[in-house]
């Protein structure tokens, strides 16, 4: 896989987490990145770093990183949060398969791996595994160690701390060593295994690596199950007291009991899922659990646990996009999971400003994250926000009433979050045109008035006049209910119906506002999801109809045309979350289940797009159809199953199956 700058990319194929320890495995089946204790804080790992597997059999060492001899699919259960990975070498006759988890209950990652013999001879076959860890992303000053007393491999720094263990035939690891990486004028300490011993050194600081090593003979077709893990934690004491754990529990009485939690978390409400494949069933449930693996226990939902950009960009996607993060919650929330859209709420309550507005980005310890939006521009100052980003934590916060009914919180968030929103997108606006002053937009590359920010503050003034009348008070009620009426008037004069007609945004140049005819598909959707137009409304079916026209590409909708992010043509590349905005679009519009038919083809035009894991990338590359860009993306994901949601709702509204979907 190439980025952009065509460099190799190796994709993340799967995300394991419990809500402080999140591990991405890529598609060869090695850690690429590992966060703790907040999810999409503290990468230990990522970049050029991994956690190697590697196999000793008849004087050779092979490890899966190694390319084309091993043959590795890297897949998902289809209700649990726990991967199903077959790795095969027909040239060295040997082949391992994984069911990896993070514990739900404790921060330990498990890996359960199955060693066959397809050789029709006994042989020594030496499983290793390697460690390279650069904790709190600082170079220098790591410490790794072989603990004699517990047998066990740890890393640390401060208070981060990894143990390492493992166990074959009730046997602890029977080799290690601990040394130098890409340090001292060394590549690693996993060059020690090439000659199938290690050299047992048992400590070392600095830049640091680990390799421990299980040695046992196989005859003729055996198998033999390594049951490998790492505890993270803050201290060495509470890291031994983890492993203990393990060891008292058993590593499969600990697999079989996350596999549970998974499958009863996911299948909490029967869904019926009529008309739907299998294989779009599974899409949904596994894009639930990847969303769930993306939230922090402090609220956050960070929009993807994905570093590899890092390397062929200026940052991650590891951050709280209140917008990416809205849809994410409103997803959860549409799905029963009202608990976790109700941290994030708290989240974006500890996080808005005095002033009422939400900045570009957070990181899930609630500190702000960075950005490239200015505090100035022409020289006069200006907000650094995309106002589109308080308006859907406003308007999801409505949603999430609907589906929890929980009167007390919403008033408990009123004064401070929802009414602090709302004051502040009233008077952010032109008192000429009654629109939203200028503000980035939701793709975060252009200044001005785009018609998805203003559609999504009609939207979030409207929610917020109608909080405001369930909880009697009138007078914000009224306000917040004119404002938006004005909101609605400017839309339809200046971005709808004005002199340029139909525009993306209307942008400044000095002192005259300049049309931006771009067909982008976020004007249209914005238009109908915050309910400016009624979906039938001929202006709306006709920006529809003109937008998809343009934008289609390889089966799927593009963002907006000649967009250059990751695109190698002009004609840019399909997104998930535009493509799923058509298939919203659709199912508003049905009146028939006929009407419903383009909406399934959406979907398996998703399903066959994702990887085989089920994890949705951000792009598909218009050239060859291959996933591109970030990996998993959260946005992705929350617009399939928000979309799969609306489908089982219209179902049940046309009298299909009235009990399609029975989340609250």
């Amino acid at each position: 896989m190439a980025s952009a700058h065509g460099a190799l990319i190796i994709m993340r194929s799967l995300v394991l987490g419990n809500g402080s320890l999140l591990v991405t495995l890529d598609s060869r089946g090695e850690v690429r990145d590992l966060y703790f204790p907040n999810i999409g804080l503290e990468n230990h790992v990522g970049g050029s770093l991994r956690h190697r597997i590697g196999v000793y059999v008849d004087g050779a060492l092979s490890w899966l990183s190694d390319e084309p001899r091993w043959e590795i699919e890297v897949g998902c259960e289809e209700d649990s949060l726990e991967s199903r990975i077959r790795a095969s070498n027909p040239a060295l006759e040997v082949s391992l398969d994984f069911r990896d988890v993070v514990y739900n209950e404790s921060d330990i990652f498990l890996r359960h791996v199955v060693v066959t013999n397809l050789a029709t001879r006994e042989r020594e076959i030496k499983i290793y595994f390697g460690h390279e860890f650069e904790i709190h992303r600082s170079v220098g000053g790591d410490t790794a160690y072989f603990d004699p007393e517990s047998g066990t491999i740890i890393h640390y720094k401060g208070k981060r701390v990894f143990l390492v263990n493992g166990t074959c035939d009730q046997e602890r690891f029977s080799d290690y060593a601990v040394g130098f990486l890409h340090s001292e004028g060394r590549q690693g300490t996993y060059r020690d295994a090439e000659d199938g011993a290690l050299s047992k050194n048992p400590i070392e600081h600095g830049l640091v690596d680990s390799v421990i090593g299980f040695y046992h003979h196989y005859g003729p077709g055996a198998e033999k199950t390594i049951h490998y893990w790492l505890a993270a934690s803050d201290s060495i004491a509470r890291a031994h007291e983890l492993d203990a754990y393990v060891l008292r529990k058993t590593p499969e009485h600990l697999l079989k009991t996350a596999g549970n939690y998974w499958r009863a978390w996911v299948n909490k409400y029967p869904w019926s899922f009529y008309g739907m494949s299998r294989e779009m069933i599974v899409l949904f449930k596994r894009s639930l659990m990847f969303m769930r693996a993306h939230v922090d226990n402090g609220g956050g939902i960070i929009a993807s646990s994905d570093a590899e950009i890092l390397q062929y960009g200026e940052d991650t996607y590891a951050y709280v996009w209140p917008r990416d993060a809205s849809y994410a919650a409103l997803a959860l929330d549409h799905a029963g999971d009202v608990n976790v859209a109700e941290r994030f709420f708290n989240f974006c309550n500890a996080v808005i400003s005095k002033d009422g507005y939400f900045m570009h980005k957070y990181l899930p310890d609630q500190s702000l994250g960075s950005s490239w939006h200015p505090w100035i521009r022409n020289g006069e100052l200006q907000l650094p926000i995309q106002e589109d980003e308080t308006a859907l934590v406003i308007w999801s916060l409505a949603k999430h009433y609907e589906h929890s009914r929980d009167l007390e919180f919403i008033e408990r968030l009123y004064n401070s979050l929802i009414e602090k929103g709302a004051n502040f997108m009233a008077a952010y606006r032109d008192p000429t045109t009654g629109l939203p002053k200028p503000s980035y937009d939701l793709w975060e590359e252009r200044h001005g008035v785009s018609t998805y920010t203003a559609a999504a503050v009609f939207g979030a003034l409207s929610a917020a006049a109608d909080i405001a009348k369930m909880l009697g008070k009138e007078d914000r009620e009224q306000f917040y209910r004119a404002t938006a009426g004005e909101v609605r008037e400017g839309i339809l004069k200046h971005l709808v119906g004005g002199e340029c007609g139909f525009v993306k945004m209307l942008e400044t140049s000095g002192a005259t506002a300049v049309c931006n005819q771009t067909a982008d598909m976020s004007s249209a959707y914005g238009l109908f999801s915050f309910g400016v137009l009624a979906p039938d409304d001929p202006r709306l079916t006709s920006a529809f109809a003109d937008t998809v026209a343009k934008l289609s590409v390889q089966g799927g909708i593009g963002r907006y045309e000649h967009d250059r992010y990751y695109a190698v043509s002009d004609v840019g590349n399909p997104w998930f979350i535009c493509t799923l905005w058509q298939a919203e679009y659709l199912i508003a519009r049905a009146k028939s289940e006929e009407d419903l038919a383009p909406v399934l083809a959406i979907f398996d035009w998703v399903t066959k797009r994702a990887l085989p894991s089920g994890v949705l990338s951000e792009q598909i590359r218009a050239t060859d159809g291959a996933p591109c860009s970030v990996a998993p993306l959260m946005w992705s994901h929350a617009g399939y199953v928000n979309a799969v949601l609306q489908y089982l709702d219209k179902l049940a509204e046309l009298g299909v199956c009235p009990n399609c979907n029975p989340a609250p």
